[in-house]
């Protein structure tokens, strides 16, 4: 493979479009774990519990599929939502290596409270985009992640 030089290579229009990507992320992260903090949570144990609403609990490894939290740190943030009594952990009596995490009560009712809360907090900021806009946005960031 012939390697460009560095100027050349710093010439690629991608270039353009990750700088503009790692921008869009950036903002948007700012936005809404700031929102997040303002109720006690960090964006990792938000989505945790966002994730855990409306179901009767998932697995760990479940959890960490539908999250963007990796699983070195996702104990770590389920063990500081048990100490917050938001969450617990059960072992299912037909699989003992498993663990279920689910909300409790107060947990559920965090998530009654401030998934909406943040939903029409980041809805704001959507609102200027149509529907055929995010359509295309969508399309276009899945196609961008499956070319990786």
């Amino acid at each position: 493979m012939a390697s460009a030089s560095p100027a050349k290579a710093a010439q690629e229009p991608f270039i353009a479009v990750i700088r503009e990507l790692a921008r869009a992320y950036q903002a948007f992260s700012a936005y809404s774990d700031a929102h997040v903090r303002q109720f006690d949570l960090t964006p990792a144990q938000f989505d945790v519990i966002a994730t855990l609403g409306n179901t009767q609990g998932m697995t760990m490894g479940d959890i960490g599929e539908k999250t963007l939290i990796t699983k070195g740190t996702l104990t770590g943030v389920v063990d500081r939502l048990v100490q917050k009594q938001l969450v617990q952990r059960s072992t299912p009596a037909d699989n003992r290596r498993s663990v279920i995490v689910q909300l409790t009560p107060e947990g559920n009712q965090v998530f009654e409270d401030v998934f909406p809360a943040h939903i029409a907090h980041l809805k704001e900021r959507f609102d200027h985009l149509d529907a055929a806009n995010l359509e295309q946005l969508r399309v276009l960031l899945g196609q961008l992640r499956q070319a990786f």
